[in-house]
């Protein structure tokens, strides 16, 4: 453990492509489907004026990023490890079986995501021939994920090239459907001044389609899929991955800092895009809102947008999968490195899981909302359970030294703790029918 004479030795300076890759893995697993859809809707409703939330809710991702990552390579072990020696490995296992069950519940909706952007890629398919497409895709890419995970030597080396590749393909494919929207700047540096956009209320109104909805419950959506609590956590088994120690201290911090600016410049970027040329036609998926760029994007902008939607499909398909094996395997205190042989079992199991129940939604033209409540239901409890385990360890003299949160960060995330329960009292009125 460390103790207050540690110091700030970093190891030699690295070029910055090779410092960073925890938190790029982070960011791509939180930006999938859902945060897409989100700040697409958010654009198209309320135009720029959310920008500013954008801004600080990733404020406080980038917090307890930063957080779990120097818990990893100060505490020397992974969160749930250190969970374990101080509070006992029933809390560890809470917390870490808690997070899997979320990785699994959602792992549905990651394969119906990918099924959708299948989808924009033939867009005058329908009927059983759309079905047989999206069903054959989802077989296929988690065959070839399962396939990957037990030929592949040193996982996370390729996750980390991997998501690199993906997010250099996403930047490219989403700023040029940015440019070419051309929105107007005046009004996209006046998004990031605090306010209440135009048509926000914090009750039920009436919706374009004749039925109630809640403003708000959009908004703690844009919250919750932005900071990502379980993100932020397994970023403290990623830096263990890394093999990263106390000597790569400011190597976590920098990285932590890169990964969680790609995630909010993405989402950025997607809704200021959304608020240009969607305008009143919110999108519910990836196909659907592929279809309505098309006429404002034009043929050619619409094509680099679909390629854009693959990577933001697939990357938390397969590291969703990989997190819940990893971490169920923490839980119970045995290995759980992505290369070791039980990890790599329970993301087995988590892959057939998430396929089996979206075959199933597929097929029968309805999305089973059971499991999207029960996932739901689970983000309520884990996000804020999360939240306090890394406040918790971060705070422990006997974990963290001196490196153990100052009183700013602490200010910093004990807002954003304030905001989790926020999110999740949202849910739980949405839940009610509220």
């Amino acid at each position: 453990m460390p103790n207050e004479t540690d110091s700030y030795t970093v190891t030699p300076r690295q070029p910055w492509w090779k410092a960073i890759g925890p938190a790029l893995i982070t960011a791509c697993v939180v930006f999938g489907p859902g945060s897409l859809i989100v700040s697409t809707k958010v654009g198209a409703i309320f135009g720029y004026g959310f920008l500013w939330l954008l801004l600080l809710t990733g404020v406080f991702m980038g917090t307890y990023v930063a957080m779990s990552a120097r818990i990893g390579v100060v505490g020397g072990a992974t969160p749930l490890t250190l969970l374990a020696g101080t509070l006992g490995r029933r809390i560890a296992f809470l917390v870490g079986l808690t997070l899997c069950l979320v990785c699994s519940a959602f792992q549905f909706s990651n394969n119906t995501a990918f099924a959708m952007a299948v989808s924009a890629f033939f867009p005058g398919a329908t009927g059983q021939y759309l079905l047989t497409i999206q069903i054959t895709s989802l077989v296929i890419i988690n065959g070839l994920i399962a396939l990957f995970l037990f030929t592949a030597t040193h996982i996370y080396a390729a996750v980390e090239r991997m998501m690199k590749f993906m997010v250099a393909v996403v930047l490219v494919s989403f700023l040029s459907s940015l440019i070419l929207a051309g929105p107007g700047l005046l009004d996209v540096l006046w998004g990031f001044i605090p306010q209440i956009p135009e048509g926000f209320s914090f009750g039920r109104v009436p919706g374009p389609d004749g039925k109630d909805w809640a403003p708000m419950l959009l908004i703690a959506g844009l919250l919750g899929t932005t900071f990502s609590v379980g993100g932020a956590f397994f970023q403290g088994n990623l830096v263990r991955e890394k093999g990263w120690s106390i000597a790569d201290y400011r190597n976590s911090i920098r990285d932590s800092i890169a990964g969680v600016c790609v995630l909010t410049g993405v989402s950025m970027v997607i809704m200021i895009t959304a608020a240009t040329v969607l305008s009143g036609k919110p999108a519910n998926n990836l196909a659907q809102l592929a279809e309505v760029l098309r006429p404002a994007l034009g043929p050619t902008a619409y094509w680099i947008f679909c390629i854009g939607l693959v990577p933001i499909a697939m990357n938390p398909f397969m590291i969703n999968a990989m997190i819940g094996g990893a971490i169920l395997s923490d839980a119970v205190g045995k290995p759980c490195k992505l290369s070791d042989p039980i990890p790599r079992k329970m993301t087995v199991v988590v892959l057939l899981i998430g396929m089996i129940a979206a075959v199933w939604g597929l097929a029968s033209g309805r999305r089973p909302d059971e499991l999207i409540v029960f996932g739901q239901a689970l983000t309520v409890l884990g996000n804020p359970l999360m939240a306090a385990a890394l406040l918790f360890l971060a705070n422990q003299r006997s974990i963290m030294g001196q490196h153990r949160n100052s009183v700013a960060i602490n200010v910093v995330a004990g807002l954003g703790f304030l905001v989790v329960l926020f999110a999740a009292g949202c849910r739980v009125a949405g839940l009610m029918g509220y």
